[in-house]
């Protein structure tokens, strides 16, 4: 309580009356506006307003609310330790509005003191281009192993529409492109988009652009989405140790499985701060249970290494970063 007491008061001091004291939350965001651009009606199109604790205090998001129905807006994580990051997601509603649209999205924090944060989004709405699905939708995705996965695109009342080039934000996603249909006044092109075997572990949050002869709208997304899931996957991708008083301990777990039995051989760190009792069973299982030890020094600060973890998998070593801030 009295460690609250007094950072409401130092931000306060920093930021000015409590009328003001919305500038100590927005310097979180890496951004507070966003331009859509051009997309198709009932395209997927989102966007994620990041933002990092880059305080001492948990920081909690207690709501958010758009201005206008053509957005949607949510909270990826509502309750934020130091320097955790989230984000506000904007979701444009292409399937139920049409032309230039924008909306301005308040978001309310109430700990570690109250502020609003407004954030801006605007976007045009075509009515003569649709998708369908909205976006390529991967789903999970083994690492190692190619995925296939179509989209149609129509254009309504433009005969001599097309499109005339097609690429790609991630360099392991390749499309395939054919003309369906081209009379009546409608052009549909099939769009055959495939995820190559050498994409990395992680998070899909691609696009691919189309180049169109439109000069009005030259180009349109196409977001692609998914998860190419690695062989072994550890959880949390990423261990906050916490808060710690100088000389004190903190012990927290990794959870380390994969499809297979496997061993763990070791488990290391560079620095020192960072202690664990890697798991002394010799028999292969699919789920560890990893102990990790975290010893604060003397000098305030945040602290922050990369485990590595090896098993006796051929797959590359996983990583994960562990940090913790020592208090003053």
């Amino acid at each position: 309580m009295v460690r609250k007491t007094v950072l409401s008061l130092l931000l306060t001091v920093l930021y000015g009356s409590p009328l003001l004291a919305g500038g100590w939350a927005e310097k979180m965001f890496e951004t507070t506006r966003h331009d859509f651009g051009s997309v198709a009606r009932d395209a997927k199109t989102e966007c994620r307003f990041v933002l990092t604790n880059i305080y001492i205090e948990d920081v909690h998001i207690a709501g958010v609310r758009s201005s206008c129905g053509c957005t949607s807006p949510r909270i990826e994580k509502p309750f934020l330790k130091t320097y955790e990051k989230g984000a506000i997601i904007a979701h444009f509603n292409t399937d139920r509005f049409l032309g230039r649209k924008g909306a301005t999205i308040t978001v309310t924090i109430d700990k570690p003191l109250p502020a609003t944060i407004q954030l801006h989004v605007t976007g045009h709405i075509r009515s003569d281009v649709v998708f369908e699905p909205g976006s390529v939708q991967f789903g999970a995705v083994d690492h190692g192993t190619p995925a296939e996965k179509t989209v149609t695109v129509t254009c309504a009342g433009r005969p001599d529409w097309q499109i005339v080039d097609v690429t790609s934000t991630n360099p392991h996603c390749s499309v395939q492109m054919e003309e369906a249909k081209r009379r009546g006044g409608q052009v549909a092109y099939d769009l055959l988009v495939r995820l190559d075997e050498h994409a990395p572990p992680g998070s899909l949050n691609d696009c691919l652009i189309l180049a169109t002869n439109d000069r009005n709208s030259p180009q349109i997304p196409l977001a692609v989405e998914g998860v190419v899931q690695s062989e072994i996957m550890v959880a949390p991708t990423s261990l906050f140790m916490g808060v710690v008083e100088p000389g004190k301990k903190v012990t927290k777990q990794l959870v380390v499985r994969s499809k297979r039995p496997f061993r763990i051989l070791s488990v290391t760190c560079d620095g020192a701060c960072f202690e664990f009792d890697a798991p002394a069973e010799t028999a292969p299982k699919p789920l560890h249970l990893i102990p990790v030890t975290f010893v604060a020094g003397e000098k305030p600060g945040k602290v922050l290494d990369t485990i590595r973890i090896q098993t006796d998998l051929a797959e590359a070593m996983p990583e994960l970063s562990a940090y913790a801030v020592v208090a003053p």
